[in-house]
């Protein structure tokens, strides 16, 4: 059996990476997050807090770990990476320090980096393969700088020393566990977009023009990625999107979320506000790599895992279930356009925790013992 350490194992990718993990018995799981773990977590895995920045607490958290899966990092929505890009660079950068150092020296079997669509955010082919990163701009974003800084990290690690990784870059992740922020562009932009529609936002509102593109992936189709590139032996010192493959326009995901929410799609308008410097326009990655190498590919289709997500916030807001809007509905959600997934792929339900993982929090603090600014080691950007 292989003991595998999720850093930043509270938050919401992190969460559904542990709840795959237990399902299968191969494997025993030790979480390593400065908050709180959820009941669920505490009485299925090991539980280290600490902070990971500190090289003694980062081999404390991998002594005896045979796998490592690394999503511990400063995270969030769009405004996060404008308020914050010097906390972010410093801490994600004191992070890959001490935690690929601990995987160097107690010689780890396997180093899973879960990176970021943002490495890719000036991106000009799509959809986007693994291979262009040499060709693809450098991230004018702090964040995304700091994602592609780790994926050095690693290679470099690997060249010199011979750590073997995997890397592993989600796409627009979304799915219950992670909470809207009453300050627009803190979260991303599933949970902000449910919370202002049933709160009554009217007209809703979005940032920039709506065909502005995203690839929606559920946090259960990343969490399954992840550990089967951790797995596999064809994802040995390689790297991988783990993401869907259905292109969508901002407003096209709005659309979706307002009409699973239970309102009249007749009545749906968007209200246009500006933007952020970095907006990518496009984010479209090609999943053929991980389809051939890994055999994997996602498939939750978009509105079954917004209606799991509708269904999870409804349940914490302690809204209505939204049926008397439902028998409102004359018409069917958004087209799926631009999807390349092949027609004859399985549909699987979303799973909805039972007991949702803590939120993640999206500013720095300070703590008493360092004086340092606290990581939130939460799921990986959009």
């Amino acid at each position: 059996m292989s003991r595998v350490l999720v850093t930043g194992g509270a938050g919401t990718i992190g969460a559904a990476v542990v709840r795959r993990l237990l399902a299968d018995p191969a494997y025993e799981v030790r979480v390593s997050d400065q908050r709180q773990a959820p009941q669920w977590m505490r009485e299925g895995c090991e539980v280290h807090t600490g902070d990971l920045r500190v090289p003694a607490q980062a081999h404390t958290a991998t002594k005896g770990c045979s796998h490592v899966i690394h999503l511990a990092a400063i995270v969030g929505g769009i405004a996060n990476f404008h308020k914050l890009p010097h906390t972010l660079t410093e801490v994600n950068n004191a992070l890959y320090n001490a935690v690929i150092r601990a995987a160097l020296d107690l010689e780890v079997e396997r180093f899973v980096y879960v990176s970021s669509s943002m490495v890719f955010e000036r991106a000009q082919l799509f959809p986007t393969p693994e291979e262009y990163l040499r060709d693809c701009p450098v991230p004018l974003s702090a964040y995304g700088f700091s994602k592609l800084t780790g994926e050095v990290y690693c290679r470099a690690a690997h060249e010199e020393h011979g750590l073997p990784y995997t890397i592993c870059r989600p796409f627009n992740a979304y799915g219950p566990g992670e909470m809207p922020d009453s300050e627009p562009g803190i979260a991303h932009a599933v949970p902000d977009l449910i919370d202002k529609v049933l709160s009554g936002q009217r007209p809703l509102q979005i940032f920039g023009s709506g065909e502005q593109t995203r690839t929606l992936t559920h946090v259960d189709d990343i969490a399954d990625g992840v550990v089967t590139a951790m797995s596999s032996q064809a994802g040995l010192n390689e790297d991988f999107n783990i993401s869907a493959s259905r292109e969508l326009t901002v407003a096209q995901i709005a659309r979706i979320v307002w009409e699973t929410c239970g309102e009249d799609p007749e009545a749906f308008e968007l209200e246009h506000l500006p933007t952020f410097a970095v907006d990518v326009q496009r984010r479209w990655p090609s999943v053929e790599k991980a389809r051939k190498l890994l055999g994997w590919q996602a498939r939750i289709e978009v509105e079954d895992g917004i209606a799991a997500t509708v269904r999870w916030l409804r349940t914490l807001k302690g809204t209505p279930s939204g049926a008397q809007a439902s028998e409102r509905r004359t018409a069917t959600p958004a087209p799926r356009t631009g999807s390349k997934a092949p027609k004859s792929r399985a549909r699987r339900e979303p799973a909805t925790p039972t007991s949702p993982p803590a939120p993640a929090p999206r500013v720095a603090k300070k703590t008493p013992a360092t004086g340092a600014l606290q990581a939130s080691a939460a799921s990986a950007s959009a």
